[in-house]
């Protein structure tokens, strides 16, 4: 079956949050991960963030960012009957290839500790599960 890899539009909003919402193992915040929230993210960080499509319907997507040191991925997802094709390392190859033009290094993922799947996907790709770092999150509009 033959896909196609694309940059993600502001268009491809709205199918790429059902796609989301409905992979286990995929956690979103509403509002980090709505429309603006996902334009503003688009914006800052221009030509890493992609989609996979099949005859023009989205069958995977992958956000992807930076901070000037580590590139970021987040929201990686395909659908069930589209996996083991190929596409999620695709979408991740061409993440890291645009964090590679823009001189970040290295790349950091996340992934919930329940994901025993996506964990395998990782793994089987040759990322390394990091056993010495905890994520620690505060909402700015909180003291």
């Amino acid at each position: 079956m033959k896909y196609k890899i694309r940059l993600m539009r502001p268009n491809d909003f709205t199918p790429v949050i059902y796609l989301w919402e409905n992979t286990p193992g995929i956690g979103l915040d509403k509002e980090c991960d709505s429309k603006p929230g996902l334009s503003r993210y688009i914006k800052r960080n221009p030509g890493l963030s992609f989609v996979a499509t099949i005859a023009g319907c989205i069958v995977g997507a992958v956000l992807s960012g930076h901070d000037g040191r580590r590139g970021y991925l987040h929201h990686l997802a395909v659908l069930p009957s589209y996996r083991k094709l190929g596409i999620g390392k695709d979408l991740v190859q061409h993440c890291l290839n645009g964090l590679q033009r823009n001189h970040i290094p290295k790349c950091n993922g996340f992934l919930f500790n329940a994901n025993a799947s996506g964990r395998s996907f990782w793994v089987h790709n040759g990322w390394n599960l990091r056993k010495d770092l905890s994520i620690l999150q505060k909402m700015t509009n909180k003291t």
